[in-house]
């Protein structure tokens, strides 16, 4: 079965599926304006007669991406803010790259479960129930993962050559929040007490981290 032929299934697995993160569409299509002001619960409907094709399309999975950063991965989003047609429509993907030994850090997606297909690799994957446990294998190319709405959970590449893998998530925009950069990276910043005690590091250690995680301008 060809690679294309698995993504198909994937997200028509996540749309059609009997669990939908974002809410019905009620009409045909409505393409995001996201250039609109308007605050809602989505984007506001382009007018009709400005809709063209390149508003459902993305090219952005073609090439592989070089995750030159400190995890060693990268992913490259296809939500509704790349490709405005989704709007409405409950699905979006996303690409990770890995390096050898990449890491993509422990997070979690609040509006959406994620699914994950293996385009070449190995890596080890795994998510923590709310009673802490960790559910956890080995996954190869063609393999598949899911991993559930909310729940924290991570990849890594654990071979000797780059890997990658496609995702589809049952919302249009899912979310992501990363532990380490949601609690350290914070604006404006959680106090160092709080963080200490939460990891019991002191303070100059929470300091440290605070400073390799800041985002750079």
């Amino acid at each position: 079965m060809g690679t294309f032929r698995y993504l198909f299934l994937i997200t028509f697995a996540l749309v059609f599926g009997s669990s939908h993160a974002d809410p019905d569409l009620l009409q045909d299509i409505c393409v995001a304006n996201l250039s609109s002001g308007v605050k809602m619960n989505g984007f506001p409907c382009k007018n009709p007669s400005t809709i063209r094709a390149d508003d459902f399309f993305f090219a952005g999975f073609a090439q592989p991406s070089i995750p030159n950063n400190t995890v060693g991965s990268l992913v490259t989003a296809a939500n509704v803010e790349k490709i405005p047609g989704l709007n409405t429509l409950g699905v979006s993907m996303s690409r990770i790259d890995y390096a050898p030994g990449g890491v993509n850090p422990p997070h979690t997606h609040p509006r959406a479960t994620e699914i994950v297909f293996v385009l070449e690799g190995e890596l080890e994957v795994g998510f923590l129930t709310t009673s802490n446990k960790l559910i956890s294998k080995v996954i190869k190319k063609g393999e598949i993962f899911v991993f559930p709405k909310g729940l924290v959970h991570f990849q890594k590449n654990i071979g000797w050559t780059p890997a990658a893998v496609v995702t589809a998530f049952n919302s249009q925009f899912p979310g992501t929040q990363s532990i380490a950069a949601t609690l350290f990276a914070a604006s404006p910043t959680i106090l160092n007490d709080v963080l200490s005690k939460a990891f019991q590091i002191n303070n100059s250690e929470v300091e440290k981290i605070k400073l390799k995680l800041k985002p750079k301008k």
